[in-house]
């Protein structure tokens, strides 16, 4: 799939792993993407992730300079279209569409495959994800206040969601 952002969205495979969790790693230095810590090993990555919803963004040089990935949210049955993302953009290629590029696949993807919601939880200081999600069709459904701690300080989560349009 190409995109007018110069990057080409693919699924994601495992010669990306070392680009993925590169990216995965900067994302979690900077302290507002995720409450993790430290990136998994591929191994634990890959068994995380559902395999049909994860894409890379690859630029012109080949790059990975993206990835967005989907779990499910449960396993019991009513929540069997129901997924939670994450999506997360190399310093170096943010601005340029990425991000949006990425989440439209996951969009297209997702919904092909039934699913009705894709949901996520976002750090309200993190206003650029907030916006792309904004873009792509999420909107906000609250505020979870002081969820979690993360380097030593609470920190609040913005829920978001998109449900599909197509899927009733």
């Amino acid at each position: 799939m190409s995109t007018a952002t110069g990057v080409r969205v693919a699924a994601m495979r495992p010669e990306h792993a070392t680009a993925v969790l590169e990216i995965y790693r900067l994302g979690i230095d900077e302290q507002n993407a995720t409450f993790e810590t430290a990136a998994p090993t591929w191994e634990v990555f890959d068994a995380a992730k559902s395999a049909e919803h994860r894409f890379v963004a690859v630029d012109d040089d080949g790059q990975v300079v993206g990835w967005a990935a989907v779990v499910p949210v449960s396993d019991r049955c009513a929540y069997a279209g129901v997924v939670e993302h994450s999506v997360y953009v190399h310093p170096d290629a943010r601005g340029r569409g990425v991000g949006l590029a990425l989440l439209t696949a996951l969009i297209t993807s997702t919904e092909a495959a039934g699913i009705w919601t894709i949901q996520s939880g976002v750090f309200p200081e993190n206003t650029a994800s907030l916006a792309l999600h904004q873009r792509a069709g999420f909107r906000v459904i609250g505020t979870r206040e002081r969820i979690g701690r993360h380097s030593g300080r609470w920190r609040d989560v913005v829920l978001i969601e998109r449900r599909s349009p197509v899927i009733d």
